[in-house]
C-alpha cells in the first residue's frame, strides 16, 4: 500500500497519539514500529526528564538530532517522534527526504487531558493546571507552522488510535 522504500513518520504535539497510532499503523503496513523517544533513552541509559534536568534541552536536542539522523536511513519503519523534533529544521529536512510524514494534532483540551500524568513531558511538568494549559497553547502556538511542514494531516482530537490510522491509509491510498 505504501511505497516500502519510505518511512512514515509521525510528528505533532505530546499527546497528540503518535505512538499509539504508530505501534497501529506499523502493524497494519507490516513495518518495524520505532519511538524515538525510547530509542534515545536507551542509547544513552537515561530518561529524557533526567536529561533536561542533568543537561538542559539543548543537549537533548542534540541527542533527538542524532538519533534521527540513525533512523531515517532506516527503510520500512513508522517512527513516532518526540513533540519538539521539528525544532531542528535539518531533522524534519532528513526525515522528509527518506519518509512520508504526517503531522497528529489535536485540541488544547484533548491534549491537557492526555498529558496530565506528571513525570514524563519535561517541558509541561512544572507547570500546575493554568499554567499548563497555557503552556501548551504557547507551545502549539510556537510550533504550529513546523507541524505544518507534514505532508498530511489528522487531528485525533474526538478519535480513536484506530480510527487515525485508517484515515492515514486513506490518504495513501490517493496518494501512491
Amino acid at each position: 500500500m505504501v511505497n516500502s522504500t519510505k518511512n512514515v513518520i509521525l510528528i505533532g504535539f505530546m499527546g497528540t497519539g503518535k505512538t499509539s497510532t504508530g505501534k497501529i499503523l506499523a502493524t497494519r503496513l507490516g513495518y518495524a514500529f520505532i519511538d524515538l523517544d525510547q530509542k534515545i533513552e536507551a542509547e544513552n541509559k537515561m530518561t529524557i526528564k533526567k536529561m533536561f534536568l542533568q543537561y538542559g534541552e539543548e543537549y537533548f536536542r542534540d541527542r533527538e538530532s542524532e538519533m534521527v539522523h540513525k533512523i531515517a536511513s532506516r527503510r520500512g519503519v513508522v517512527v513516532s517522534t518526540g513533540g519538539g523534533t521539528v525544532k531542528r529544521a535539518e531533522n524534519i529536512k532528513e526525515l522528509k527526504n527518506h519518509g512520508i510524514v504526517v503531522s497528529l494534532t489535536a485540541s488544547v483540551d484533548a491534549i491537557l487531558v492526555r498529558t496530565g500524568r506528571r513525570g514524563k513531558r519535561p517541558v509541561l511538568d512544572g507547570q500546575d493546571k493554568g499554567n499548563r494549559r497555557q503552556a501548551i497553547i504557547d507551545l502549539l502556538a510556537e510550533r504550529k507552522e513546523l507541524y505544518a511542514q507534514a505532508d498530511y494531516t489528522v487531528d485525533t482530537s474526538e478519535r480513536s488510535p484506530m480510527q487515525v490510522v485508517d484515515d492515514i491509509l486513506r490518504f495513501f491510498k490517493r496518494e501512491v
